[in-house]
Formats: structure tokens, C-alpha cells, sequence
């Protein structure tokens, strides 16, 4: 096989992938998401054991084992941008030779989950609730850099296009699966499924209005009211379609979870969003558990 350049797969001196700072050896194949530094120790706090730590930039990863599972919990920060780095750095480590740089002939497949919080679009699903992404709606456009066709849903695409009136200026929304197998070992009562939109902004991509008008002050409303099949976009963050595209491009196996502390068709929101999460981080870990 071909030697991936240097100027392709950058290394530290020490060998490790650029941004993330890790080794092959530290990271377990059982791998949890959150968006934000601080929440990567609210989850290890429950390990048994930790093997390994490191942190560069916003990217915290701690290796540890729980109720006797290995799993690695990681730090993305926020964006579409960031989860392009972190998967890819991520595969590599797996199923990269780093040192011949050439693709591995045995692929490893990773396990991915994202805890994650976020608003509810919907007036049936309370603060407090948890929401596994059914699929992952990208409105970021960053999955189109990548030959991506094969694993798009262009049916569910096209009625969303056309229901919002989609302006062709900006990216053409995608929308991906998350894994069948890896939502059926996360699968409980408790949980609403659906369509978890992914904003490739936090202020005019939500919708969000401060000094700049937006080119769509209808959108969000659209959004809410669109429903392809049965399935109904549940809510919005700003990670879970890039995860999964990436990581069914890659033959990662991948799923969003999110506490929903906010609703924001009735306009609540949580009386203890700490606690909702902190619930959440208790589900999955024990769901994740060999």
C-alpha cells in the first residue's frame, strides 16, 4: 500500500497524532464523546481505574476501565470542524500503521457514543428526557467534502429541502443513519427517538437573532414542523451528523445521546440540568459495559 505523505498525516515528534497527542496504546476501543472538558471527569469519576490521561487544546482523553469494560471518554469541543479531527485522528490511531504510515490490512472498528445536552423542538418531549439520534440532520455542509453518497438518506434529504424551502447558497443538508447494532444495545423505554439536527453555528445558524438579521427568520419554525415517515427532528446541537457520517464513512459504529434541558416549544427549561445529566452519564456507561 501507498505511504500516506507527511504533509497528510502529521505526527508529533513523539510520534502521536497531531491535535489529539495520543498513542495507539491510549485508547480503548469503546469510545464516549462530550462536547465540553470539564464533563470528561463527571464521567470518569465512576471508573474503577485510569491508565491514562493527556489534554492539547480542547481535546481532554482519559483511558480507564469501567465495571471491567476499557473505554477511552474524550473531549471534542463544539462544531462540526472539530469532530473532522477528532474521528479522523481517532481511525488512524486503529487502523493506520503510524510508523510505515500505511493503511492496516485487519480493520478495527471503533464504538462511539456522544453525551451530549440540548433543546427539545418538540412539545411531547420534556426537560429531563433523554434523546438517542435516530439520524443526524447536517445543515454544516462539512460531510460533502468527502465522497459520501453511499451512506445518505436522499429521499428524507429531498423532502426536507423542499419543506424548507432549503436557499441552494448554503450547503446541501445530509442526512445519515446512526448504527442499527450499536442503538440497539443503548435501547431503552426511557428514550424518544429521532432526527437530531446538527448547526454549524451556535447564533444565525440556530436561529438565534443580536445585531444580525438571518437569512431565514422562518426556518426554525420549519424545522419543528417537518416530519418525513414518522420521524420528526427531535432537536438541535452542533456534532451528532458529522459523527455519524464520519464514522460510517470510516466503518465506526456511532450514536448521539443527548438530556434535553430545554424545551423549547412550551419555552421550560430544567430545574437542575446537572442532575439530567449526570443520569444520562450513568445510562450509558452502564449500557456501554461488557
Amino acid at each position: 500500500m501507498s505511504r500516506i505523505a507527511d504533509s497528510e498525516l502529521i505526527l508529533n515528534p513523539d510520534g502521536s497524532v497531531y491535535h489529539l497527542n495520543l498513542l495507539p496504546e491510549h485508547i480503548a476501543t469503546t469510545v464516549i464523546f462530550v462536547g465540553d472538558q470539564n464533563r470528561v471527569s463527571k464521567i470518569t469519576k465512576h471508573f474503577d481505574s485510569i491508565e491514562f490521561e493527556t489534554q492539547k487544546r480542547e481535546f481532554k482523553t482519559v483511558t480507564g476501565s469501567y465495571k471491567g469494560t476499557r473505554m477511552t471518554v474524550m473531549s471534542t469541543g463544539i462544531g462540526p470542524d472539530n469532530i473532522d479531527i477528532v474521528i479522523n485522528e481517532l481511525d488512524a490511531l486503529v487502523n493506520i500503521d503510524l510508523k510505515t504510515r500505511t493503511p492496516k490490512t485487519t480493520h478495527t472498528q471503533l464504538k462511539i457514543v456522544r453525551i451530549g445536552t440540548s433543546g427539545s423542538l418538540q412539545s411531547d418531549i420534556p426537560v429531563d428526557s433523554f434523546v438517542l439520534a435516530k439520524y443526524g440532520l447536517g445543515l454544516d455542509g462539512m460531510l460533502h467534502s468527502y465522497d459520501c453518497e453511499s451512506i445518505l438518506e436522499p429521499r428524507m434529504e429531498d423532502a426536507f429541502i423542499a419543506h424548507t424551502k432549503w436557499n441552494n447558497r448554503k450547503a446541501r443538508p445530509y442526512i445519515v443513519k446512526n448504527s442499527s447494532s450499536l442503538a440497539a444495545q443503548l435501547a431503552d423505554d426511557q428514550l424518544f427517538l429521532g432526527i437530531t439536527a446538527t448547526a454549524p453555528g451556535f447564533y444565525g445558524p440556530q436561529g438565534r437573532v443580536l445585531r444580525l438579521p438571518i437569512e431565514d427568520p422562518a426556518l426554525n419554525n420549519k424545522i419543528d414542523s417537518f416530519e418525513f415517515e414518522g420521524e420528526k427532528v427531535t432537536n438541535m446541537e452542533m456534532e451528532t451528523s458529522a459523527i455519524y457520517g464520519l464514522s460510517k464513512l470510516l466503518g465506526h459504529k456511532a450514536c448521539s445521546l443527548n438530556a434535553i434541558i430545554a424545551n423549547r416549544a412550551n419555552g421550560t427549561f430544567s430545574k437542575d440540568p446537572y442532575a439530567a445529566v449526570d443520569k444520562l452519564i450513568e445510562f450509558t456507561l452502564d449500557k456501554l459495559k461488557d
